[in-house]
Parts: structure tokens; sequence; C-alpha cells
């Protein structure tokens, strides 16, 4: 179980506060550890380097771990971002994981100077590259760096977005896992978990839900929705179906259950929780993940043992 930490509108130094904050609350909840995506431009609720904010968050940490995940692995050569995370691997061993995409926004791209038109090839080169690499196999000479030797012995735990078919049976062939949009209907998510442990995946299946206790803040994620849905394409909208996907619950049990029953219907093993919405305070959302303590984690820690 991990939780999705984001921005809050805030200057950039009380940004980097609350989540660390959060960060803290989240392991004091009960997380095995914590997640941070990117985009980049001040694109609404992302930070721009989740690297480095993965040591930022660790710092603050007593214990858990930080996964920079997604990182659009288009924008920098593999190498370069196979040491950063290698490094960061031997700064704090066994408590960084990673995660990768292809991304979908022009920006993103326009500020590396990468054409947008390449993202895809580059994207299918370089994934089994970093994969090999952050396993200690590169046969480059980025092999001989020592942080990344060291993985031969501590590899790196990863996963891929996969949105389709093909990708999910690319992660089963590299043995890594698989991340799911969060937007993504328990239909959709079935259907690709099953092709992925027909091809043989061994990895993680990552199921992506925004969770909230007690009445949920509808204009918030009514707002929300407008904007991811005017940055998706239209195959990632049709995969979403009708609803919102968001988990509520009068109470954590109850929201519990209801993760637990989407877990299930999803074939997912694994959880990643959001509970952040643009426009809510850090204040609000702290109590958010404090709720998460009592009953909601425990409960869905137990059920996802008990079918493993």
């Amino acid at each position: 179980m991990s939780l999705r930490l984001y921005p809050h509108d805030l200057d950039a130094a009380a940004q980097i506060a609350a989540i660390r904050r959060q960060a803290a609350l989240a392991i004091d909840a009960g997380y095995d550890g914590v997640m941070v995506s990117e985009h980049h431009a001040d694109f609404p609720g992302y930070f721009p380097h989740p690297i480095q904010l993965s040591q930022t968050l660790l710092s603050a940490m007593p214990s858990g771990w930080a996964a920079a995940s997604p990182l659009l692995l288009p924008m920098q050569p593999y190498a370069l971002l196979a040491e950063q995370i290698a490094w960061l691997n031997a700064t704090y061993p066994g408590r960084v994981g990673a995660g990768f995409a292809a991304g979908a926004l022009p920006i993103d791209f326009e500020l590396a100077e990468v054409p947008f038109g390449e993202i895809i090839d580059r994207f299918k080169t370089s994934l089994p590259r970093i994969v090999a690499a952050l396993r200690g196999q590169d046969d480059s000479p980025l092999g001989q760096d020592r942080a990344l030797q060291r993985c031969i012995e501590h590899p790196v735990p990863m996963v891929v977005a996969a949105q389709s078919a093909p990708a999910v049976r690319r992660a089963a062939g590299l043995g890594i896992g698989v991340l799911y949009d969060s937007l993504q209907s328990n239909a959709a998510s079935l259907r690709l978990s099953n092709i992925f442990d027909e091809a043989g995946g061994t990895g993680p299946k990552v199921l992506i839900r925004r969770v909230w206790i007690g009445e949920p803040p509808r204009e918030a994620m009514a707002a929300q929705m407008d904007r991811y849905r005017a940055a998706a394409s239209d195959k990632a909208i049709e995969a979403w179906g009708q609803a919102d996907q968001l988990i509520s619950g009068a109470n954590p049990g109850d929201a519990a259950d209801k993760l637990i029953a989407t877990l299930r219907e999803s074939n997912c093993d694994t959880v990643n929780v959001r509970v952040h919405l643009r426009g809510l305070s850090a204040e609000t959302i702290d109590e958010q993940i404090a709720m998460h303590r009592t009953e909601f984690v425990p409960r869905v820690r137990a059920a996802l043992a008990a079918s493993s």
C-alpha cells in the first residue's frame, strides 16, 4: 500500500514543507511508501523532478519507501535517469522504487527539447535499457557505475504505466509491474490484469484510486475531472467509463471495504491511494491521511495479505 502525494497551492518552500509532513503522516498511518509523479511548467497538481523530490521525502520519513512514479522516460537519456535512481537507492538502501511512462502532455517535451512525435519510439527503446541498468545488467560503459553495479545484489523495484494489452505484455516480458490509470474503470483494469497474468507477469498490478472519508468534496472532484478530460486523449477517456472512480465512505472501515471490493473486481494486488484534490488545503489533506491509520489501512492491508 502506498500513498500518492501532490503539491498544494502554496509557494515552493511551503509546498515542500507540506509534502514532507504528509509523507511522514503516511508512514505513521501504516502505508509502506509514497509515490510522486512528473509534469512540468506548474501543471496543476504535479512537481517537476520526482527523483529529487523522493530524496527530499525520504529524509523526512522515519521508514518506508519513496518512488518517482511515473517518470517521463523519453525526456532524458535512460542512462542519466538510471544513475540518479541507482545513487538514490545506494543512499537509502531498500527504500527506493521507480515507475516509467511515455508521457502525454506536449509542453513537458517542448521544455526538454524532445520532439513530441518521437516519444513513443524513445520510450519503447529506453524501457528495457533502464530496467536492465537498474538490475545491474547494463553492458555499456554505464554498467561500470558503482551504484548500478550495486543493483546486481539490490535491484530497484520497478513498474510501468500500462493502459493497453501490448503495454502489459511488455511489462510482463520485462518482469516488472504495471501501474494503471487512476480513472480507469474496474472492467478495464480487470481486462489488462488478466492479460498480464496470462503473459506470465509476476510484478505488482497497481490499482490507483482516490479515497475520501466522510462527505466527499464533489465540487473539487468535478473541477479535477474537467482538468483531466482537457488533458487526456480520447482513448484514455474511453477507458474511464462514466464514473470519476472516487471511493468514499462514511467512516474508514466503509471506505476500506469499498476499496477492497474494487481491488478484487480489478484483479489487482497492490494499491496506490490518492487523497489530494486541487483547491483543498494542506490541513484538510493532513486530516484525511490521519484518518487512514485506525481502520482503513489495517483492513485493506489484511485483505491484500489474505489474497496473496
